[in-house]
């Protein structure tokens, strides 16, 4: 056990800045799969990662961008919304900045019922 937590430690020490973030953030997205918070009794909640927007992001990158900030997020939740945008920029041609905004808004939106839940 001591020999995997030095390991632990070595690999996060080797990691660049974000990626320490993210180890943190997954550590606490297995803590909260494991129950409620010991000490307090509550549920902990996670935050989405700060993944900045590229300016020529395209839409199925959006939603890898998206899937990945909002890890925490059941993705089945998302599909049918996520797939009707995808339609929409696909099949009726609209635009995909404005696609990328309104899966933005329903990532947003999911995450906010996930805070309440």
């Amino acid at each position: 056990m001591v020999s995997d937590r030095k390991r632990l430690v070595d690999l996060f020490n080797a990691l660049e800045d974000q990626q320490q973030k993210s180890l943190l953030d997954f550590a606490a997205f297995l803590k909260q799969q494991s129950g409620s918070d010991k000490e307090t009794g509550t549920q902990e909640r996670l935050k989405p990662l700060d993944t900045p927007r590229p300016d020529d992001e395209n839409v199925v990158n959006a939603i890898k961008r998206l899937r990945a900030s909002y890890f925490m997020l059941n993705t089945d939740d998302l599909l049918n919304e996520s797939s009707s945008l995808m339609a929409e920029f696909m099949l009726q041609g609209r635009e995909a900045e404005k696609v990328i905004d309104d899966l933005e808004q329903v990532f947003e939106n999911h995450y906010q019922k996930y805070l309440q839940s």
